[in-house]
């Protein structure tokens, strides 16, 4: 089983692609351990106050609450995923940035629409 940590955006774009998480993440990494963190989770939180559909209960579920020294959310998602090795399922192209930078990969959701790692 493949840990993966999901930041906000990438659930987002999950959710907005319509894509079925298990089958989609099975196709990149297996069987998916998710990971998120306080910041995320607080994040989308917000988040579902001015919209619906996000289907946080099944990733709340589904997922285990890591913490970090970290105070900023992608601080805190670099930073478990160099100590990890985890990817990070993510859209923002700045975290992605940085993710490579630190030599770790990431999940995207793509136009297919589907999901691809990138690994560095």
């Amino acid at each position: 089983m493949v840990s993966v940590l999901v930041d906000a955006c990438g659930w987002v774009s999950l959710i907005d692609a319509g894509l079925n998480l298990d089958i989609s993440l099975n196709e990149v990494v297996g069987k998916a351990d998710l990971k998120i963190t306080t910041g995320v989770r607080e994040e989308l939180d917000s988040l579902s106050e001015s919209r619906s559909g996000l289907l946080l209960d099944l990733l709340y579920r589904r997922s285990e609450v890591v913490d970090s020294k970290e105070n900023h959310t992608d601080d805190a998602l670099l930073a478990l995923a160099i100590q990890n090795r985890w990817p990070v399922l993510t859209v923002d192209r700045v975290l992605k940035k940085r993710l490579v930078e630190g030599g770790c990969s990431y999940i995207e959701v793509t136009s297919g629409p589907s999901l691809r790692m990138v690994e560095s």
